[in-house]
Order: C-alpha cells, then structure tokens, then sequence
C-alpha cells in the first residue's frame, strides 16, 4: 500500500468521536485514510463527513472537516490517503 499526506487533523471532540481535519487536497466520502501520529494508528473509511454542521460528500482543498472515527486521534496527527 501506498500512502501520501493529505491533512492534519486539528482537534478532536472525544464525546463525539469527530475529528476536524484540514485537508490539502479534495477528499470524498467513501476514500480510506490512514491516521497515524506517537500513539495513533489505524485505517478506516470516511463513512461520514460534515461541514458547518451540514452533511458533505466532497472535502474541499483547505476546509476543515469533520469526520466520524472510530478510534482516538490527536490534534497534529497526520492523515493519509490510502491508494
């Protein structure tokens, strides 16, 4: 598997299990992103995306989005698309 950065997650809401992530390229609804930081690992699909509090399919370049996971991340992780 091949892997390129595409964003930073920014905070994380653990009440929610939402991260906001800051994306450096368009990111739809449905890709598989690797989080990986000191202590966060894991793979998941981008089940479901939200911005402005408004359901999105489509991450746009800079906008931070907020995405529902599965497991605990921290602000600085990095987040990959996994090709």
């Amino acid at each position: 598997m091949e892997e390129k950065p595409i964003g930073e997650v920014t905070h994380y809401y653990s009440h929610l299990e939402v991260a906001i992530v800051k994306f450096n390229r368009k990111v739809k609804a449905g890709e598989t992103v690797h989080f990986k930081g000191a202590t966060t690992d894991f793979t998941q699909p981008i089940e479901s995306m939200e911005f402005d509090h408004k359901s999105v399919t489509e991450a746009e370049l800079g906008k931070e989005i907020g995405i529902k996971v599965s497991d605990k991340v921290r602000e600085g992780d990095e987040v990959y698309a996994v090709v």
